[in-house]
């Protein structure tokens, strides 16, 4: 039975393409900068499908979680593998980490660390109150409307006066199964764009900007966003640094989503380290800082 030392984690998608479209192709080559980088440290390394049926686990020393970007669709599903497979080998990020950073809760977690984040109300499962009723109460006129478990804006709505009352019967739905969040609009991402931070091991990496398509607010390449080469101020960078600092404990990697909110203060959107995408693309070196961080923590195991 052959051992490996890492599998790359992604997803049934992007394992097995049915298409190679540009999309795809990123996914392809990101997955290979990282294995590329293991294999050149003498690690053995191979891409699965995080819910591949005939994969035995425990033959890996590890299992790093790269693009396993549909989990949200079965969360039940993903959440039941997780457990089975932390049992069997170490996970990077840890399942601690993971399970931490499933939930948009652990944004409190941090703003009790003194992180500022961005200004968030948390509307928990069966809250009865409307989506009037909440905007009435926080006095916010603009917002935006997410799950707190999602990604790839599963959900995410634009709100105002003219069109709540056309969200109240799916936000009803909605709040019923899951907990969501709601925030103030911030002008700032669709002006200027949303910085996302990458850091590995804890040392800062690289950066680039995102920003929405005209007459879009969300910056996600998935709705036509567009990525730009970015170099962030000492003070953006000291920022994402406390951000992976003030975890319980060191991811061997992280994206930290900044922008500058309403009153133009640094603020936290997101602090990505399930599978958040890194761009290592634009900055192959950031891979092999990974793969030696990766390797050293092996040797520790």
């Amino acid at each position: 039975m052959t051992k490996y030392d890492v599998v790359i984690l992604t997803d049934k998608k992007q394992a097995y393409p049915s298409t190679i479209d540009n999309y795809v192709k990123n996914v392809i080559t990101e997955d290979a900068l990282v294995a590329n980088a293991l294999g050149k440290l003498g690690l053995n390394v191979i891409r699965l499908a995080w819910s591949d049926p005939n994969f035995d686990w425990s033959t890996t020393k590890a299992v790093m979680f790269r693009t396993t970007w549909d989990y949200f669709d079965d969360f039940k599903k993903f959440s039941e593998w997780l457990n089975k497979v932390s049992k069997l080998t170490t996970l990077i990020n840890s399942e601690t980490l993971i399970r931490w950073n499933l939930d948009k809760h652990y944004l409190l977690d941090l703003q009790n660390k003194g992180i500022h984040i961005a200004e968030t109300k948390f509307v928990e499962t069966g809250d009865t109150r409307t989506l009037e009723a909440l905007h009435a109460e926080t006095e916010w006129k603009d917002t935006v409307l997410k799950p707190c478990i999602s990604g790839a804006a599963r959900h995410t709505y634009k709100l105002n006066a003219d069109n709540i009352a056309q969200h109240e019967v799916l936000f009803k739905e909605l709040i019923a199964q899951e907990a969501m969040m709601l925030q103030p609009f911030q002008h700032n991402i669709v002006s200027k764009g949303e910085v996302s931070m990458m850091v590995c091991n804890g040392q800062f990496t690289h950066a680039i900007l995102k920003k929405a398509k005209a007459g879009d607010f969300r910056v996600q390449d998935d709705f036509g966003g567009s990525v730009h080469d970015y170099t962030p101020t000492e003070e953006e960078i000291s920022f994402a640094v406390q951000c992976v600092n003030a975890c319980d404990e060191m991811p061997l990697y992280a994206r930290v989503d900044i922008f500058n909110d309403n009153q133009g203060r640094i603020a936290l959107a997101e602090l990505e380290i399930i599978e958040p995408e890194l761009w290592f693309r634009n900055f192959p070196e950031a891979a092999e800082i990974l793969a030696k961080a990766t390797k050293e923590k092996l040797s520790l195991l």
